[in-house]
């Protein structure tokens, strides 16, 4: 293999996250989410397997599509109570030296002016070890509770995005220029006001004339990452998207979506090869394929029925409460994960309600690998090789003993084949992940906005040639 195989931990600040019904379990850990030590202890572990960063998911609102109602996901403890992902970034920080952090924040429910400062002051405190996971979400209870009365439509809320981080790049990036920042005590400046510059930003969703609060962070962007999947989440994510992270249980459509996301970015002026796509998936690995079905049945036997149908029916929108266990997915257009559906109704295996169930009650819409440490990192190359992916977004099944079987058995086999790290790049998780320097290269879009005073220029250009033209048309003939 030409490719060293990435790992992420994909976690969330709840109980059981991804495998619903688990918390039962007498060695499960994740109905300790609440405190500290939870999170200082999982960050050591993944730092000392060397994986690329903790991503933390996150949702604004709750699962109450299956049976009309939210009953259900308060008696499985179904990503409900949830707690907020951004003030983790510290202790994880505090507890660890490399290990990259990744918050999931939603374009569609935080205004873009008060979360650039908390991204840059997270960033600032990490020494840049951060990364943004830009979502639009999918919940109709998250923008009901926060006053919209209900979601936009799901390409609107792409619009929305594309408008935001623009907003998030002028700040980021133009605000204030390098050097603006003196710290001259003898002659008693701090700042140079002629290198901070407001960003003057009118747009059809946002207005933000200012400067940014914050001086430049380490990355001044964080790194960007992504998991958007219908067509307007593979045009963003191509066009944005440093790591971009996928959720299907079969290969070919990974690969296909592989493919579409590389020719995608690289149209856009990109470098394809520069876009870091990870799959989900679950491992459960013991010392022999034997041991490991044992586990895997041990697990099996805690899963909920009704707890993976109300992630099930959140994701896709679709009530799966209205169908008996032998009824098959159909595709039905809702306005939720429009990829997920696609994915469980558009292809070429036919799933029953109980199948789904039993597929989603352990580690979500990934993969499930099962076996011996041979066995798992034969699969993970197989995947690797034939679909194009960098890496793995893995999920447990257990808090934490599923990263510690990773650790303990698949890394040192992956590492004993020359295809997993054996140490951290020093620097930012950009410089990390990539290689290079702090910032966003040259060829991303986030670049041209480095000259924020040319920028302004350009747009009160077009939008003077644009009134031009309706005054011109509005004239009569």
């Amino acid at each position: 293999m030409s490719k060293t195989i990435r790992f992420n931990a994909f976690e969330m600040n709840c109980v059981g996250h991804q495998s619903p019904g688990l918390w039962r379990h007498p060695r499960d850990r994740s109905w300790d989410y609440k405190d500290l030590e939870y999170w200082t202890d999982l960050a050591r572990l993944l730092e000392a397997g060397f994986f690329d960063s903790v991503f933390i998911a996150d949702v604004i609102g709750y699962y109450d599509v299956y049976k009309g109602n939210l009953d259900n996901a308060l008696l499985q403890g179904v990503q409900i109570p949830v707690n907020d992902p951004l003030q983790l970034a510290n202790p994880i920080a505090l507890a660890t030296k490399h290990l990259g952090i990744g918050i999931t924040a939603s374009t569609s429910f935080e205004h873009p002016y008060t979360f650039a400062r908390r991204l840059s002051t997270a960033d600032h405190h990490t020494k840049g070890r951060i990364g943004w996971n830009i979502v639009t979400s999918y919940l109709e209870s998250g923008a009901k509770n926060i006053g919209q009365g209900g979601l936009r439509s799901h390409d609107n809320r792409y619009d929305v995005a594309t408008e935001y981080i623009e907003v998030l790049y002028k700040l980021f990036e133009g605000s204030w220029e390098e050097g603006a920042v003196l710290r001259d005590k003898e002659r008693g400046i701090f700042a140079d006001p002629t290198k901070i510059h407001e960003i003057g930003h009118k747009g059809k969703y946002f207005d933000v004339p200012g400067f940014h609060l914050c001086e430049p962070s380490p990355q001044r962007t964080p790194v960007l990452f992504q998991a958007g999947a219908s067509g307007a989440g593979k045009q963003f994510a191509a066009g944005h998207a440093e790591c971009v992270f996928i959720s299907t249980p079969l290969k070919d459509a990974t690969r296909a979506y592989v493919a579409e996301i590389r020719k995608r970015a690289a149209e856009q002026g990109r470098d394809p090869k520069k876009v870091l796509i990870y799959a989900m998936a679950t491992i459960i690995v013991d010392e022999t394929d034997e041991k490991a079905r044992a586990k895997y049945q041990d697990y099996a036997n805690h899963a909920s029925y009704d707890g993976a149908l109300v992630l099930m029916s959140g994701w896709t929108g679709i009530d799966f409460g209205h169908y008996k266990p032998t009824d098959t997915v159909k595709k039905v257009k809702t306005n939720a994960i429009i990829s997920a559906v696609e994915h469980l109704a558009g292809g070429d295996k036919v799933w029953s309600i109980e199948e789904l169930a039993k597929w989603g009650g352990i580690g979500g819409l990934g993969p499930l690998f099962v076996g011996s440490p041979s066995t798992i990192a034969d699969l993970l190359q197989e995947w690797v090789e034939e679909t194009d992916i960098d890496g793995f977004n893995l999920a447990y099944a257990l808090a934490h003993d599923s990263f510690a079987d990773v650790i303990g058995y698949v890394v040192p086999e992956l590492q004993k084949r020359g295809v997993y790290a054996t140490q951290y790049r020093e620097g930012t998780l950009r410089e990390k992940l990539f290689g290079e320097g702090p910032y966003l290269p040259a060829n991303h879009p986030a670049h041209r906005f480095r000259d924020i005073e040319r920028v302004k220029r350009d747009e009160a250009a077009a939008q003077s040639t644009l009134t031009e033209g309706h005054a011109r048309q509005s004239e009569p003939a």
